[in-house]
């Protein structure tokens, strides 16, 4: 896995798989994926907590010139007997794809990492985010990306949010309801009961707790997890990154109660506030999704513009593009099953399930 590619002359460019458990060369990765402002997707970090997490393989390439890293791809090796095995830049994302230096760079490593598909007899290749690289099919429509900069205290926050949903916050903010922000153990029970509560409703399989776990460790002090609750109860919660001044809430959910008692609108009211306070954060990044869908809404009704998003695939000569999107139409009916299970039982299998659905 750690031969380069070959170089096109003597002093051109060396693309090769990075050993992102060279603490020396992640380092060298990760300041260039600050220089270069890519996302907390692109860094080492993610990719190893990724494996930790849910087994899936991290892997990367690397374009170098004199020393010197011009360019860098993330990648996910996924194998799932359900979904087939992809390289996905980057695994459980929402961002990803080549940063370089040069344009060439970004097509280079697009090329090479085409290359790394067959030699592992994955059917795809997916970029999530960049320029998409000559001759792949580019996706669009189906997502779109919410993002704003953050007000400059809590009153001009609110007053940032349009009126019907600045109402339901301050109703929020009149019930009986308490905020921690924190890692401990009794921080990821409540997220954790909260995240499966949220995706069994919505009929989709829960990640492992491994996951969640993994990235916290990873990203230390970048990350953190905010609870709303009612008493004892945990009713919302979410795991959120930090990076170069945006705070990115990535996991979040609730249970059935969070909608009567407002928790949701406590949780990301409280997070953007905290997000500028205690992170030193300037811009909010509500994360991807699908256009139309509910939670697009949501965050329309916070005031966020939507922004359309455009991935890039690439599918192996034969091969059938995966079908991992579980709002798509395949999915229906395996939907409303999967809501019929107990949340006992659909927390066993989920698991299992989701480390294939990168």
């Amino acid at each position: 896995m750690n031969a380069p590619f070959a170089p096109e002359r003597a002093d051109a460019t060396i693309i090769s798989h990075a050993d992102l458990h060279d603490d020396a060369l992640s380092d060298r990765i990760a300041a260039f994926v600050e220089d270069r402002y890519g996302s907390p997707f692109h860094l080492p970090e993610w990719l190893v907590a990724i494996e930790r997490g849910t087994g899936q393989r991290a892997c990367g390439l690397v374009a170098e010139r004199a020393g010197q890293i011009i360019g860098w791809l993330p990648l996910t090796l996924v194998h799932s007997p359900l979904f087939g095995r992809a390289l996905v830049s980057s695994g459980f994302a929402v961002d990803g794809g080549p940063i370089a230096s040069e344009p060439h760079v970004a097509q280079r490593l697009a090329d090479a990492a085409c290359e790394l598909a067959v030699r592992h007899s994955c059917a795809e290749v997916e970029l999530r985010g960049g320029a998409t690289p000559g001759g792949w099919e580019v996706v669009t429509g189906k997502h779109c990306g919410f993002v704003t900069d953050l007000a400059a205290d809590d009153e001009a926050q609110l007053l940032a949010i349009p009126r019907k949903q600045r109402a339901e916050v301050r109703r929020s903010l009149k019930n009986p309801l308490t905020v921690t922000v924190g890692v401990a153990e009794r921080d990821r029970e409540a997220h954790y009961a909260c995240y499966a509560a949220s995706v069994h409703n919505l009929g989709t399989p829960v990640f492992p707790r491994s996951l969640f776990d993994a990235v916290l460790r990873n990203f230390h002090e970048r990350a953190d997890i905010l609870t709303v609750w009612e008493g004892d109860q945990p009713l919302a919660s979410v795991l959120t990154l930090y990076h170069q001044g945006t705070a990115y809430p990535f996991w979040g959910g609730g249970v059935w109660r969070a909608r009567e008692a407002r928790a949701n609108e406590r949780m990301y009211y409280a997070l953007m506030c905290h997000a500028r306070d205690a992170m030193a954060c300037a811009r909010f990044d509500f994360g991807r999704s699908k256009t139309g869908s509910g939670p697009y809404h949501y965050k329309r009704n916070w005031g966020f513009e939507p922004q359309p998003l455009a991935y890039s695939r690439w599918s192996a000569p034969g091969a059938e593009a995966r079908d991992v999107d579980p709002t798509s139409d395949a999915f229906a009916r395996k939907i409303a099953l999967w809501k019929a299970l107990p949340l006992p039982v659909a927390n066993r299998l989920g698991p299992i399930i989701a480390r294939g659905l990168a």
